[in-house]
């Protein structure tokens, strides 16, 4: 054997040996890890998406987050999340035009509908939007307004989905390529933590096998060392033979084919999860149901009859009571409650269980129905009103059927109810049912746009109403008591009283006057409450006032003395009171009876409280203060649209009224300043008039009359009367009378008698006579007339005058001061009263009202003390001055006997002495 062969096996198997030695095992372990996680680290796969992708996740990001937003109500967060929702559609509408040829998502066109939706449903929630806070009622404002300007451009669109919405998959797209994102980050932090566990679990190894343990793991760890690098060494030959051309698509990161059929069967099994919510089946064969508003509560719905159960009265009844028995509680689901009471109806039909047993199931059916929307909105939806009307005549049709063996009464108690054979007994009250049933329907009424189609919709279910009314007062005519007659009678007359009837005017049988009539001589008679006698009474009156029935109207409020005592009435019978005053007012206005209009309309027209006072409108929020729940209850008592009285009509009348009556006396007391106004209101207009420094022509109505009150002033009655009576105020106003000629007949003759008697206070003073012809043909009016108006003054004191029968002239007096003459008595007067205020005022500031040393009271005013008061006085007095006084009293005395003989001389002298 060479030398050279010898020495290099010796040199190796001493080097072999010391690095034996030197080498230490954790070298080793760390190696055999390092080695074992790169065999077992996975391929993390790596997606490169394009712009269109990110801006969609984007967008869908968004809408995640307001859907979560509505979830709990947060208007302010969907504001704002809406906001950054638009900003990123427009920063992606250029990938959209370009990739999608500018046809917008479908996703985005829903969650615009899904918003408007929300938001109209969260605006009509009124009792919802009083509850928010202030922030989110400000962001609801806000969005509402913006969401309806942003969908103007989408519109077109916007119908095309609502017609057909179909949802594309790009949303759901985007989801699973953010999935399989999180699922790469969670497999590279698993891969990462792969080595750590590993190095934790070999350390522990050696710590268990102690020394000897360690050499036997080196070993095993050496071997699994070579035998890795042999299978490596023979892979990355045949690596590099494979990629022999192009080495740098070795080490470029690429997806596997487990990956790609990964990705395939996840999308597969979406898409299979949302065709079974769409199917409405989950994988036990169940259904899935959208929650709303949160979890709901878990409560046990009561659940109908098993195929073999036997049904008959007994089972029905545990039944219909257990149903009944969740009304109200909190989970309930009322439209599963009418559902599951129609169906026992029907299987109590079906089962022939009696018309008693179905009776006392609809009184069920109507009630639940009534509290079908109780908190979501204030009044019924159209469907649910009409399912309560079609209940209502079924609940009449069976009593009038069975009307001589059926009782109802909501004095009978449940176990006293028979429901199994004649005579039967059900405890229920159909004229309660109605009476809600009319409640109901002007609650529809007063929640309908005024002013739309619909109002008239609603108002022709008035019809169908008022003949249930009529059919229940055909029942209790048979037998009921006068009580509840008289409240059906009330509900009847509430419909009629208000509704002009020309056959009334000339009491023709059968007219709405005589029926109102017969109906409110019945309360009268039998009505044992106050409240109903005192609306009957009321209604007969504004019935009675708008056929221009003026005395019998005013007879009627007089002898109802009402004016002393509706103070202390419930607030619906005040408000019939005030409607009742106004027609009456307008009655007395239409019969030329000025006065008895104004003064009928004075207390409501006063106060600028009319639109309140008439229920027909809210004052504003910064003119009355009132907390929300205040504001709840007024608006339930406001009238319907179609009983209102036009209230510009009602303001004209009493301005006109207050100017016939209001004219003439500031022209005769001008000078007067202690004289008092008839009509405050009036006085404001004028002085608003006067306050303005250019007055223009007339435009609205108050204007008309101020206008018309100028020109009166001064006599110029043609004037006047072309600014009351115009093609323009014949449109606003007086053309909404009936017989409207007759009444701008009236007012042209009422402006000509009391311009005549204006004139007369103006200019008497200038003339020494008149003439009665000259001023009849001045003002257009009779001869008899205008001797009959300057009489009536005369006698009132009125006018300083005497009439000149013969010659037919007026002979002024002039005994009246002059205009210089009565300004200097007015100042006399001012100047007396500043006096005696001086005085007061000098009193209270020397004490003498409070101190002990108070003056005598010469007058003999104080009683007692007064007395004591003029005996100190008078000593002290005939001590001081005893002397002086008896010299007055002797100058007195002379001074009386004068006196008298000069009274004794002239009586002489009158009787020819």
């Amino acid at each position: 054997m060479s030398r050279f062969f010898a020495r290099s096996d010796s040199e190796s198997e001493s080097e072999s040996s010391e690095d034996e030695q030197t080498v230490p095992k954790p070298q080793t372990q760390n190696i055999a890890a390092a080695l074992a996680v790169s065999d077992d680290e996975e391929v993390v796969k790596r997606v490169v998406r394009s712009t269109r992708e990110k801006r969609y996740e984007e967008l869908t990001e968004l809408i995640k987050q307001i859907r979560n937003h509505k979830k709990i109500k947060d208007m302010a967060k969907i504001l704002s999340t809406f906001e950054s929702l638009t900003q990123a559609f427009t920063k992606a509408k250029p990938v959209i035009d370009k990739e999608d040829g500018g046809r917008v998502p479908n996703f985005y066109i829903k969650i615009l509908v899904e918003m408007e939706d929300f938001i109209t449903e969260c605006w009509e929630d009124r009792e919802g939007r009083k509850n928010m806070s202030k922030n989110n009622s400000k962001g609801l404002a806000t969005l509402r307004q913006r969401i309806k300007k942003y969908n103007k451009d989408f519109e077109k669109e916007i119908a095309t989905w609502k017609e057909n919405p179909v949802e594309d998959d790009v949303e759901e797209k985007v989801e699973v390529a953010a999935e399989s994102d999180s699922d790469a980050s969670v497999s590279r932090s698993v891969s990462e933590e792969k080595p750590q566990l590993r190095k934790k679990e070999m350390r522990a190894k050696d710590d268990d096998d102690g020394d000897g343990g360690g050499e036997d793991s080196d070993d095993d760890s050496e071997d699994s060392m070579w035998d890795n690098s042999d299978d490596s060494d023979s892979s990355s030959e045949s690596d590099d033979d494979k990629y022999a051309d192009n080495l740098a698509a070795k080490f470029l990161k690429k997806t596997g084919d487990g990956d790609k059929d990964r990705d395939k069967k996840r999308e597969r099994k979406r898409k299979d999860d949302k065709g079974k919510r769409d199917e409405g089946d989950d994988e036990e064969g169940g259904k899935w149901e959208a929650v709303k508003y949160g979890v709901p509560m878990q409560i046990e719905k009561p659940k109908m009859f098993s195929k073999d159960a036997e049904i008959n009265h007994q089972t029905v009844l545990k039944k219909l009571n257990e149903i009944v028995a969740a009304r109200g509680k909190k989970g309930t689901d009322r439209n599963e409650q009418i559902s599951m009471l129609s169906e026992l109806l029907s299987i109590a039909a079906q089962h022939n269980l009696g018309a008693a047993f179905q009776l006392k199931i609809m009184f069920a059916i109507i009630s639940a129905l009534f509290d079908y929307n109780l908190k979501n909105s204030p009044c019924m939806k159209q469907e649910t009103w009409q399912k309560t009307l079609s209940y209502i005549n079924s609940c009449l049709d069976d009593l009038f059927e069975f009307k001589e063996v059926l009782t109802i009464g909501e004095n009978i108690l449940e176990e006293n109810e028979v429901l199994n054979e004649p005579p039967f007994k059900v405890k229920g009250c159909i004229l309660t049912v109605v009476e809600k049933m009319d409640e109901e329907f002007t609650k529809i009424l007063q929640n309908a746009d005024a002013h739309s189609p619909e109002y008239i919709e609603r108002l022709k279910d008035e019809t169908a109403v008022v003949k249930i009314i009529d059919r229940l007062q055909e029942y209790l005519e048979l037998g009921c008591p006068p009580s509840e007659l008289c409240r059906v009678y009330l509900r009847k007359i509430d419909h009629l009283y208000y509704k002009f009837d020309p056959k009334a005017l000339s009491n023709e049988p059968g007219s709405s006057a005589e029926l109102i009539g017969k109906l409110c001589k019945y309360i009268y008679a039998n009505d044992s409450t106050d409240r109903i006698r005192t609306q009957a009474i009321l209604c007969h009156i504004y019935h009675s006032a708008l056929h221009d029935k003026w005395y019998e109207a005013r007879d009627l409020m007089l002898m109802s003395h009402l004016q002393d005592s509706i103070q202390c009435a419930d607030v619906a019978t005040q408000i019939l009171y005030n409607r009742a005053l106004v027609q009456l007012g307008l009655c007395a206005f239409r019969h030329g009876n000025i006065r008895d209009a104004h003064n009928a309309l004075l207390d409501i027209q006063s106060g600028g409280r009319a639109k309140e006072m008439l229920a027909q409108g809210l004052l504003p929020q910064r003119q009355q203060e009132r907390t929300s729940e205040q504001e709840k209850i007024e608006k339930r008592r406001q009238m319907p649209y179609h009983k209102h009285i036009n209230l510009e009509l009602f303001e004209c009348v009493y301005l006109v009224s207050a100017m016939l009556l209001e004219i003439p006396a500031i022209v005769a007391h001008e000078l007067d300043g202690r004289k008092r106004m008839i009509s405050k209101s009036f006085h404001y207009q004028l002085r608003n008039t006067e306050r303005q420094p250019l007055v223009g022509p007339p435009e609205s109505m108050r204007e008309h009359v101020v206008a018309a009150s100028k020109a009166m002033r001064v006599g110029n009655w043609k004037a006047c009367r072309d600014f009351v009576i115009n093609d323009k105020m014949n449109v606003k106003v007086w053309n909404l009378f009936h017989q409207a000629d007759k009444v701008r007949s009236m007012i042209e003759q009422k402006v000509k008698e009391e311009s005549l008697r204006t004139y007369l206070f103006m200019y008497s003073c200038v003339y020494d006579s008149l003439s009665l012809r000259t001023l009849g043909e001045q003002f257009q009016l009779d001869f008899k007339n205008v001797h009959s108006i300057v009489s009536k003054m005369i006698i009132k004191a009125e006018l300083a005058a005497s009439i000149d029968e013969p010659n037919q002239m007026i002979v002024m007096h002039r005994s009246e001061p002059s205009r210089i003459q009565a300004l200097a008595l007015q100042l006399t007067d001012k100047v007396t009263q500043l006096c005696d205020h001086n005085d007061k005022l000098w009193d209270v500031k020397q004490g003498a009202y409070f101190g002990r040393n108070q003056q005598p009271n010469y007058r003999g005013e104080g009683g007692r003390d007064g007395y004591k008061d003029r005996r100190e006085f008078r000593d002290n007095d005939r001590n001081w001055g005893g002397r002086q006084n008896r010299r007055d009293r002797g100058g007195d005395r002379r001074h009386r006997d004068n006196d008298r003989g000069q009274e004794g001389y002239n009586r002489q002298e009158q009787a020819g002495y």
